[in-house]
């Protein structure tokens, strides 16, 4: 197969950050994604409907002129978020779902919870009329190793707070595990999981042989290669439970590559010649479309892309190695392997 079109692609888990790096990377999504869940932790988050529409608009504003993507928000859940604020967000149509993030599970995540018991309320109301959750889902105990935090947060945190809460619909964001596959599998319709282009790419040796390389250092950070191979099996099984969600993280150079580096890979620029080239040397380019394109806007009950792209297979493409923005420039994710997918259209 040299070609192939699917529906327009979107990305259910998205940072755009904000200011001058809103401006320089939201090209980069609006280009081949059709919408994309926005991910809400700002400096300071967004945590009410109001800063989430004021936000939009931002984002909007920076886009290029004549783009159809659309940003779909979500307000970051803390345990003074309040469940009034929630529905009329939501029932005006300014956010498409709420984010948990366990405090100081990742970049910008101080505001997060810790006292759960505080936002039953919340998840409550959102189980009632149907909100989305998506969950960090990593521990922070300091007793627990790094790459131990998402199947201990399955066990610990996630599977106490679905039985307490029927019919709350989850997304486990960015699941880097056999066994977050393994649970995401046998969770039923309220239960969903976004695979990254970076996690079925790299495995933990990529960051620490050789040297440490910063621009692959990411949370949750990547694990064994079995991990790797069972996300890839995955995501190329066309299974409805899984779909995708970059988690493109943009930290300008300096910020990546010092003493104490930020995390994050930047995956927006060449995410759909990444995923076509791993599908194709899985054998599974027949379902590409249902990874990236069909299974999240039936989990998220939004109807699929009227558009489409296509995909041509040819010599390898290339890619700028870095984005350059106001903030700073910002390295693209290197998948380590030449790309012979170029989207058109």
């Amino acid at each position: 197969m040299t070609q192939i079109t699917l529906r327009r692609p979107d990305d259910w888990h998205l940072h755009l950050r904000d200011g001058e790096m809103l401006a320089g990377i939201a090209p980069e999504s609006a280009r081949h994604f059709g919408r994309a869940i926005i991910m809400p932790n700002l400096v300071p988050p967004v945590v009410t409907g109001d800063q989430a529409a004021a936000y939009r608009e931002r984002i909007l504003k920076a886009l290029p002129e004549g783009s159809g993507f659309t940003p779909l928000m979500t307000l970051y859940l803390t345990e003074t978020t309040d469940p009034a604020d929630v529905a009329a967000a939501y029932d005006a149509g300014i956010i498409t779902a709420l984010k948990l993030y366990p405090a100081g599970a990742t970049t910008n995540s101080a505001s997060g919870v810790r006292d759960f018991d505080k936002v039953r309320p919340v998840l409550e109301l959102m189980a009632e009329k149907g909100i989305p959750l998506c969950v960090h889902g990593e521990v922070v105990d300091s007793d627990i190793d790094i790459f131990d935090r998402e199947a201990v947060f399955i066990d610990r945190v996630l599977d106490p707070i679905r039985r307490a809460t029927p019919g709350l619909r989850v997304v486990m964001e960015h699941i880097t595990t056999k066994q977050g596959v393994d649970y995401a599998r046998a969770g039923g319709d309220d239960l969903g999981a976004t695979i990254t282009t970076h996690h079925l790419v790299i495995n933990r040796n990529h960051i620490l042989v050789g040297g440490i390389k910063p621009h692959y250092y990411c949370l949750p950070v990547a694990k064994r290669e079995e991990h790797r191979l069972a996300l890839r099996e995955a995501a190329t099984s066309g299974d409805a439970s899984f779909f995708l969600g970059t988690d493109s993280a943009p930290h300008a150079d300096p910020a990546k590559e010092s003493a104490c580096g930020c995390a994050g890979c930047f995956t927006a620029t060449n995410t759909l010649s990444i995923l076509a080239e791993v599908f194709e040397q899985d054998g599974a380019l027949d379902k590409l479309e249902a990874f990236a394109s069909r299974n999240g806007p039936a989990f998220y009950r939004l109807p699929v892309s009227e558009e489409t792209v296509t995909l041509v297979k040819g010599d390898p493409v290339t890619y700028p190695a870095k984005i350059e923005t106001g903030a700073g420039p910002v390295t693209v994710f290197d998948p380590g392997m030449p790309l012979h997918w170029r989207v058109e259209g």
